[in-house]
């Protein structure tokens, strides 16, 4: 019994020793314990991001208010989600600390929490873009929206590309060779794509010739009609007035006319009418007068000089003596511009009613010469 008794606590202290063994037992290098307790930072670490990056952007915020500028309060709106990396990579390093890993184990940790670190700056870079160009909204009145938006793309994929360069080389990657490498295959995709490089160079032009803009209604014979809507690096969306999208390149709308509806500054009435051939030369020049006066006394047109006005008696035609009507509107909307003709169409059916005299369509007339005498008109 006392052997029994006595055998226990050396049990107990083997069972210890055995214990400790394990924990000491290295893993690539690593002590278990060390181990368990870096992972219990990280975790720790990742179950604190949401609260502690609450509490940083919480009083980054109060910060923001303080100033003037709206500018700062953009900007830690749009760096929020990148500034909450932050309690992970300090819960990596201060893990990596602990761990005290050999040199290629360190080597490896150290990378990871490098590209982690350039990741989030140049993440923070490219979210940051947006709001930066928005205080420059200003240059767009110059520059045009548009190409504002293509500066803003531009500058976010440079910031990306920088990043994984960044990254890259902390993995030991050197972009440089990569790059010149590149050299002789892009001179091949070149001339597969010259294309690409045509309808960019061609929208480059379209801008900055300032031919339309996003919202603008143009017309390229023979190529499409309608609105456009976006203006990208390869091709241009137009929508049609039949709500179908319509993907044109560039090159088309840089070596074709261009019609741009929408920098119209008024629209036109070009009408002839034909009156009957049996009207008089009153009844002619009443027409004529009266349009001409309703032309005038109506607001709803441009009046010489500042605007071109003719109303007169064109030609003899056919079937018809043709009165020529040439003037514009003052406004450009198309819903406006057709309620006008509406209410011009059925002021000229008035005046030429109260002239006497009435309008003409296609006719022919007959004569029939019969025993020597007058030809008989049928």
């Amino acid at each position: 019994m006392n052997l029994a008794s006595a055998s226990i606590p050396q049990s107990l202290a083997d069972l210890w020793t055995q214990v400790q063994q394990v924990w000491d037992t290295s893993v690539l290098g690593l002590n278990i314990g060390d181990v368990i307790f870096a992972v219990i930072i990280l975790t720790l670490s990742l179950l604190l991001r949401g609260m502690i990056a609450h509490y940083i952007i919480g009083f980054l915020s109060r910060l923001s208010r303080r100033t003037k500028t709206s500018l700062d309060d953009v900007l830690l709106q749009t760096l929020e989600a990148p500034l909450k990396l932050i309690p992970v990579i300090v819960g990596l390093f201060f893990a990596l600390q602990v761990m005290g890993p050999g040199d290629e184990t360190r080597a490896l940790f150290n990378q990871l929490l490098s590209s982690l670190i350039a990741f989030a700056i140049f993440w923070s870079l490219v979210r940051a873009v947006d709001p930066v160009m928005a205080i420059l909204t200003p240059l767009g009145r110059v520059l045009t929206p548009e190409i504002m938006a293509w500066v803003t793309k531009a500058a976010k994929g440079l910031f990306a590309f920088i990043g994984a360069a960044a990254i890259l080389q902390t993995w030991g990657i050197q972009v440089g060779p990569f790059l010149a490498g590149l050299g002789i295959f892009g001179v091949a995709v070149a001339l597969g794509a010259q294309d690409l490089f045509k309808n960019l160079i061609a929208g480059f032009l379209v801008l900055a010739e300032k031919r339309f803009q996003v919202g603008d209604w143009i017309k390229v014979d023979g190529v499409v009609e309608g609105t456009v809507e976006a203006i990208n690096f390869r091709s241009t969306t137009v929508r049609r007035f039949d709500k179908s999208p319509v993907y044109v390149p560039n090159a088309n709308l840089s070596d074709n006319a261009v019609t741009n509806f929408s920098r119209m500054t008024n629209r036109r009435i070009y009408w002839k009418i034909g009156l009957v051939y049996n009207s008089t030369t009153e009844q002619l020049r009443a027409v004529r007068d009266g349009v001409r006066a309703y032309v005038l006394d109506n607001d709803d047109f441009v009046h010489p000089p500042d605007g071109t006005l003719f109303v007169q008696i064109d030609s003899f035609n056919d079937s018809s003596i043709d009165l020529m009507i040439y003037c514009f509107t003052k406004t450009t909307d198309w819903g406006k511009w057709l309620q006008i003709k509406d209410d011009f169409a059925c002021a000229i059916k008035e005046i030429v009613a109260e002239a006497g005299s009435d309008f003409a369509f296609p006719s022919q007339s007959i004569y029939l010469e019969q025993d020597g005498n007058p030809p008989a008109q049928t």
